[in-house]
C-alpha cells in the first residue's frame, strides 16, 4: 500500500476519536501530559547541556539532511534549521546522547515518547506554513535560547505562541502552523513528541502504527543521524591532533 494512502486512512480513523476539526490546538501540560512537567522543571540542566553542546561548535545537520521528508519546510527559506536528535521511535543515537546525559535521563521518565531533539533556527530563519503528517502525537516545546528582541513565534491553527526561555508549550502539530522569525540571534527549543492520549482501541492502533514506522522511517533517519555523529567525532579528532 502507498505510504500516503495508509497514513491518510489512519489519520481519518484517529480523527473520529479526537473530535475531528474541533479538537484543541494547545493543551494544558499538567492536565494532558503531566510527565512533561518534569522536563520543564529540568530546564536549567537541559539548557546547560545545550549551551555546552553549542560551545563545541559542532557542524550540526540541517533538518532535511537527516530527514529528507522535511525538505519543503527546512530548505525552502533562507538560512538553516539545524537539529540534534536524541531519540526517534525507539532509536537512541549513542554519540549524540553522550553529549547530553542529563537531558536523556530526564527524557527517560516520559512515557510513550516518540521523538526528542534540539531544534535550532539560524537568525531570521522562518518556517513556511505546513501541517504535521500524523494525528497520533502531540508536540512539546521547551524554550532554551529565545531572543527577546523581534522574538520569534509560532502560529498554530491561527493562534500565536511566542517562545521564552524556560517556558513550555504542548500543541497539535497536525494543524497548519508556521514560524515567523525576524530575530538577529538564533532560536533553540527542545522538541518532544509524545503519543496522543486516546481511548483503548485507537491507542492500540496508534502504537502499532508507530511500531511499523520505527522499522521503516525511524531506522532510515537514525542511520543518517549516526553518520553525521561520526563526522563530528572525525573532525574533533583532527582538531585534537
Amino acid at each position: 500500500m502507498d505510504y500516503h494512502v495508509f497514513k491518510s486512512a489512519i489519520n481519518g480513523y484517529l480523527s473520529r476519536h479526537v473530535n475531528g476539526d474541533k479538537r484543541p490546538t494547545f493543551f494544558e501540560i499538567s492536565e494532558t501530559y503531566p510527565a512533561l512537567d518534569a522536563v520543564t522543571q529540568a530546564y536549567a540542566e537541559i539548557a546547560s547541556e545545550f549551551r555546552q553542546l553549542m560551545d563545541r561548535q559542532l557542524i550540526l545537520p540541517a533538518y532535511h539532511e537527516v530527514d529528507s521528508g522535511e525538505k519543503e519546510i527546512s530548505a525552502t527559506t533562507n538560512h538553516k534549521w539545524n537539529v540534534f536528535m536524541l531519540e526517534l521511535l525507539g532509536h537512541k543515537p549513542p554519540t549524540n546522547r553522550g553529549y547530553c546525559p542529563k537531558t536523556c535521563d530526564v527524557l527517560a521518565g516520559v512515557p510513550n515518547l516518540m521523538q526528542a531533539f534540539f531544534s535550532i533556527l539560524d537568525p531570521r530563519k522562518s518556517v513556511p506554513l505546513h501541517e504535521g503528517p500524523y494525528l497520533g502525537y502531540l508536540r512539546y516545546h521547551l524554550g532554551l535560547h529565545c531572543p527577546k528582541t523581534n522574538a520569534p513565534y509560532i502560529v498554530v491553527n491561527s493562534q500565536k505562541y511566542t517562545w521564552r526561555d524556560g517556558e513550555a508549550v504542548l500543541f497539535d502539530d497536525s494543524y497548519p502552523h508556521e514560524v515567523i522569525n525576524n530575530a538577529d540571534d538564533y532560536r533553540a527549543v527542545l522538541i518532544v513528541d509524545v503519543l496522543r492520549p486516546l481511548p483503548f482501541l485507537p491507542r492500540q492502533v496508534n502504537k502499532l502504527t508507530t511500531t511499523i514506522a520505527r522499522h521503516t522511517y525511524g531506522r532510515a533517519v537514525a542511520k543518517k543521524v549516526e553518520a553525521f555523529a561520526a563526522a563530528y567525532q572525525e573532525r574533533a579528532g583532527r582538531k585534537a591532533a
